[in-house]
């Protein structure tokens, strides 16, 4: 009986070859493009501009990675993007659990008008100027605490409707009866929601934390505005600004080329300093990704079922 079971047939074999054969193709086009990218950050500039298709570079060039690590003030913006990543995910995880915690009552007086409150702020907004303003009256402008508050050029206290209603739907699925025992026992709404509550929304906080740290980690025109210090700068910002040098300096350089009679220039390629600082910036988010990426489906389909 157990060699029957375990003899396959020629169609389940052929079967199992497609369906290997098939995932192996889709995990090449996704792995691909980022093995381009690194292969460019390396090659020079011939080997950029010369078509067709290549694994590995003609000639191994270090010089982009050297010019886009070596700028000015590099360091200080990483640290910079680090510090806003990690306080401004904190703190909207923070305003995030504890304002779906309360829209999650079903006896909160006015939660049907609350509800509706925050949703119209999907559709509506103050806009920039009123933001700016604002920010300015606060006096938050060249300030750490506006990169960790800000989420986005009309956005200052960190609140997205979008992960608060996340949120709230999947604490609706919770178990009322958890809490009820508990607070028999003696614990306050502050230490149901974080000894019972969070423990349970693990999926929706690692799916919330990744959605608020790609936005942080890639936020650049709101630290633009409010916080253009040099100080203050963070990776995506300063490595706008190291590609926009680099193609006046290559313009100029292009320039000299065409003055020097007889003479050529090796132009350094701005394509692969790009490559480079590409890689420099995905790369700490492609390592978090698959940690967390287990809760992913299963948070965001949780929080899917109440409305």
């Amino acid at each position: 009986m157990a060699a029957v079971l375990g003899k396959r047939s020629t169609g389940g074999l052929i079967f199992d070859v497609c369906n290997y054969g098939g995932f192996f193709l889709l995990g090449l086009t996704f792995v691909y493009p980022f093995w381009t990218i690194i292969v460019q950050s390396f090659s020079s500039a011939a080997d950029i501009y010369r078509l067709g298709f290549h694994l590995f570079p003609g000639t191994f060039n270090t010089d982009a990675w050297g010019y886009a690590i070596e700028a000015e003030r590099v360091g200080l913006a990483y640290l910079n993007t680090i510090f806003r990543v990690v306080a401004g995910t904190s703190w909207i995880l923070f305003v995030t659990f504890t304002g779906a915690y309360a829209l999650a009552k079903r006896d909160l007086p006015g939660r049907r008008v609350l509800t509706t409150i925050y949703v119209l702020t999907l559709f509506f907004n103050g806009g920039l100027i009123p933001t700016y303003l604002l920010v300015r009256g606060l006096g938050l402008i060249n300030t750490r605490m506006i990169l960790t508050i800000s989420l986005g050029s009309a956005t200052v206290i960190g609140v997205n409707v979008f992960y608060i209603i996340i949120a709230r739907n999947f604490l609706m699925t919770i178990d009322q009866a958890l809490e009820d025992s508990a607070m028999i026992d003696g614990a306050s709404y502050w230490q149901v929601l974080w000894r019972i509550i969070a423990p349970l929304s693990k999926p929706m906080i690692a799916v919330i934390s990744l959605f608020a740290a790609v936005a942080h980690w890639n936020g650049w025109f709101d630290a633009m505005i409010y916080s253009p210090h040099r100080d203050l700068r963070v990776l995506q910002l300063m490595i706008r600004d190291l590609l926009a040098d680099l193609r006046v300096q290559r313009l100029e350089e292009f320039v000299q080329q065409q003055l020097l009679a007889g003479e050529r220039i090796e132009l350094f390629p701005p394509e692969a300093v790009q490559a480079a600082t590409i890689v420099i910036t995905i790369g700490p988010i492609i390592f978090l990704y698959p940690f967390i990426q287990k809760y992913f489906a299963k948070g965001v389909m949780l929080g899917s079922l109440k409305g």
